[in-house]
């Protein structure tokens, strides 16, 4: 075989690793407050990645298929159970996300932004498609809702034909949500009063129908549905995403079953060892108060009662990841590409080495030539 051929061929051993890598994931249902559960794979580092350029294998499919183009990722509702979304392999124990999206229209339609643990802890965006000029924000504490003051609707001008940044910066004292580099919100911990999102989180980001006619008539409400299918098809896009672990280490566990960010503890690393060095966000404006502070249909449409849970997309805790999503070998890159390391990093043969038969050929012939 040629050298060129055994690159081509050793580099097409490495896709269809990474391939089957991300293919092979493992998901389990766990609940930390209830039983022991395995370790969350920690992120341990900041990533910028620009879905411009394709796939990564910091995040993976379902609920449908996303496609990747010039714009980005796609995210395409087209028919009844479409909810095509992307899940990161890692979680985050503090931190801050920021992704770059236009937002999906259509009555019915609903863009998310989630981060969520395996406790159903959670922070999040959600976009109405029926109304391009607000992003809803919403958090949650182990899946209760005990009252309905945590969603607020915030202004999110021109957000279906336009690119703008979203930020989620989330520590042990603190959440802020950004739009376009404005502060639309900010929740304390005291502001909680014991509901604070403190537990590792993983992203989650993709488009649904709130408004598909199975729904429950609650969340058909308040998804401004019931869509019409007709209209569509209906796509989100997400240029990039911008994820800072503030922590460090290789996975996060919890020494018990109480849910405060206290008990969990970093394999390797510290938790908050990355606080303050992954660089600040920009702020460029504080917005007016909320433009809505208990919408009527609850936040994520879900039913009334003290002991009402989250249901539906994005709200069905997928469960931990594998305990260690990245091979043995390979390492998590700045741009959140899984690859070799340089150790075992497969490379391409020397161009002198590939070029070495022709020159000794050329050499040969030149030296056999008489005047």
């Amino acid at each position: 075989m040629l050298p060129s051929a055994r690159w081509r061929a050793a580099g097409a051993a490495a896709v269809a690793l990474l391939s089957s890598f991300a293919q092979g994931q493992t998901w389990t249902s766990c609940n930390p407050l209830h039983t022991t559960c395995p370790a969350n794979p920690a992120l341990g580092m900041t990533i910028d990645v620009d879905f411009t350029k394709g796939e990564v294998g910091t995040f993976v499919g379902s609920g449908g298929t996303p496609t990747y183009g010039d714009g980005g990722v796609s995210f395409t509702v087209s028919k009844s159970g479409d909810a095509p979304q992307l899940n990161s392999v890692f979680y985050i124990m503090f931190g801050r996300v920021e992704v770059t999206m236009k937002a999906a229209p259509g009555n019915g339609i609903v863009s998310s932004l989630v981060l969520q643990s395996d406790d159903l802890d959670e922070v999040d965006f959600e976009w109405l498609g029926h109304d391009s000029s607000t992003v809803q924000t919403n958090y949650f504490s182990k899946g209760q809702t005990t009252s309905y003051n945590r969603g607020q609707f915030n202004p999110a001008p021109n957000n279906q034909a336009e690119y703008i940044t979203y930020t989620i910066d989330w520590t042990s004292e603190r959440i802020v949500w950004y739009v376009g580099g404005t502060a639309v919100r900010t929740l304390t911990m005291s502001d909680a009063a014991g509901e604070y999102p403190q537990t590792p989180m993983q992203v989650k980001f993709g488009s649904w129908s709130g408004g598909d006619p199975a729904n429950s008539p609650g969340t058909i409400e308040w998804a401004h549905g019931p869509t019409d299918y007709s209209k569509g098809p209906f796509t989100m896009l997400v240029k990039s995403a911008t994820v800072s672990d503030y922590s460090t280490g290789k996975s996060y566990s919890y020494s018990d079953n109480s849910g405060t960010w206290q008990s969990i503890r970093s394999e390797g690393g510290e938790i908050n060892g990355n606080l303050g060095k992954a660089g600040q966000v920009t702020v460029t404006a504080t917005a007016p108060a909320a433009t809505g502070s208990s919408p009527s249909v609850p936040a994520g449409g879900i039913g009334k009662g003290s002991t009402a849970t989250q249901t539906g997309w994005p709200w069905e805790g997928t469960g931990a990841t594998k305990s260690n999503p990245v091979p043995d070998g390979w390492i998590i890159t700045p741009e959140g590409k899984i690859v070799p390391s340089s150790s075992n990093a497969i490379k391409p043969p020397n161009a002198f080495l590939l070029s070495g038969p022709l020159v000794l050929g050329i050499l040969a012939l030149a030296g056999g030539r008489r005047p």
